[in-house]
């Protein structure tokens, strides 16, 4: 879908290569000699066009020194790593109302490595039970009177890849330390250290994996891999079912401000973004991973990896339960806000966002886009570029 713009607020600065770049050059011969689905060939496409002359423009022209800066539309994939900040930052300006004025935990499911193959088979069948199985496993917790009898809220959030973009499904989930008591009258808060013990956590949560596999199969709604049997399937559930499943609950944020950051750095990023692409030649691509760690692929193992990570066409990979679930927002999440006390107030200038882009941009990063660049003094005339002169269409969109 073309028109839109592109505000990139993480990476003022423009990265050195991209995966655009990687996909013009190479992905032709990629479709050419492996199988690609239609939604993989949009995908695809959609980045190699964004911010090109091929989706149309605009010619920004300074009153004052003449400066002419052209800038192409974005594509708005929600897999482009370059069509993603602004409509975080949209989203998050919505999302900070409804965060509470009280301590948060981040606990993150992960799929065993043994189910990767029947996951990649069965995407949004296995993607909604790592959904449903983690949020059952945080709601029955919660409302245990062992653990902390109450109505907790959070978010979740799916990603998909590790550093090196190899297929890893989990689910970051943000969750408020403590709810709203069965009666709604008071708030229970939790242990300060800990939201709930992590053994507990993996077992739950290994149950209600196996059961939602179990009823897929049975159901007859479950792919199994080609080298796998429906013998092989019961064999490998009895096998995860005698170890351990490791849920990982990080330390406690320090508040609904931190809360709030690491959210702006987890929601809309996708496998991989340009400034992660370190360096880029005929036949090798490296990438940054993590503490300095970097990780060489051919260009085509690049392509395929980063084709392992799209979404089925409407999935929802962020969702909201408990107190931030959409039918209790303007009951139980406003009776929970007025036990704890009203969080800090916003300045009135954030109080609504920003409807034009270049608004919010500058809102986000400090920066006018409105002000030329060069003499800093006049203004940028905007005008629809139609007609592109050979020159710009060799050009690459500035940031």
């Amino acid at each position: 879908m073309a028109g839109g713009h592109h505000c990139d607020v993480e990476h003022p600065t423009r990265p050195a290569h991209e995966l655009a770049d990687i996909f013009r050059v190479h992905g032709d011969a990629y479709r050419e000699t492996h199988p690609t689905t239609l939604e993989q060939r949009v995908v695809m496409r959609d980045i190699e066009i964004c911010r090109t002359s091929a989706l149309g423009g605009h010619l920004d022209v300074c009153t004052n020194c003449g400066y002419e800066q052209p800038s192409y539309n974005s594509c708005l994939n929600r897999h482009c790593p370059k069509c993603q900040a602004l409509a975080q930052a949209r989203w998050l300006d919505k999302r900070r109302e409804r965060i509470l004025p009280t301590r948060y935990f981040h606990v993150v499911f992960t799929l065993p490595a043994e189910l990767r193959p029947l996951a990649m088979k069965n995407r949004r069948l296995c993607f909604n039970i790592l959904f449903s199985a983690a949020s059952a496993t945080l709601h029955a917790l919660a409302k245990n009177p062992r653990w902390l009898g109450a109505q907790i809220g959070f978010t979740a959030v799916l990603h998909t890849w590790a550093r090196d973009l190899r297929f890893h499904p989990h689910l970051h989930c943000i969750v408020t330390g403590g709810g709203l008591s069965t009666d709604g009258q008071r708030w229970v808060a939790s242990r300060h250290k800990y939201l709930f013990p992590v053994k507990v956590l993996g077992r739950l949560f290994r149950g209600k994996v196996d059961a939602a596999l179990a009823k897929a199969h049975s159901d007859g709604l479950l792919e199994l891999p080609n080298d796998t049997t429906p013998e092989g399937f019961q064999r490998l559930r009895r096998q995860l079912f005698a170890k351990e499943w490791r849920v990982y609950a990080k330390r406690p944020f320090a508040g609904a401000e931190e809360v709030y950051a690491y959210l702006g750095r987890y929601t809309h990023r996708v496998a991989i973004s340009n400034h992660r692409i370190l360096s880029v030649t005929d036949d090798s691509v490296t990438i940054a991973t993590r503490d300095g760690a970097t990780a060489t692929m051919t260009p085509f193992e690049l392509i395929r990896r980063f084709l392992n990570h799209l979404l089925p066409r409407g999935f929802w990979k962020i969702r909201h339960y408990g107190l931030l679930a959409s039918s209790n927002v303007k009951t139980k999440l406003e009776v929970a806000r007025s036990l704890l006390g009203p969080a800090p107030s916003r300045p009135m200038a954030e109080a609504t966002a920003p409807v034009d882009w270049q608004d919010l941009h500058k809102e986000l990063t400090g920066v006018d886009l409105r002000i030329c660049p060069v003499c800093k003094s006049g203004h940028l005339r905007r005008s629809r570029l139609d007609r592109i002169s050979p020159e710009m269409l060799r050009s690459r969109a500035p940031p």
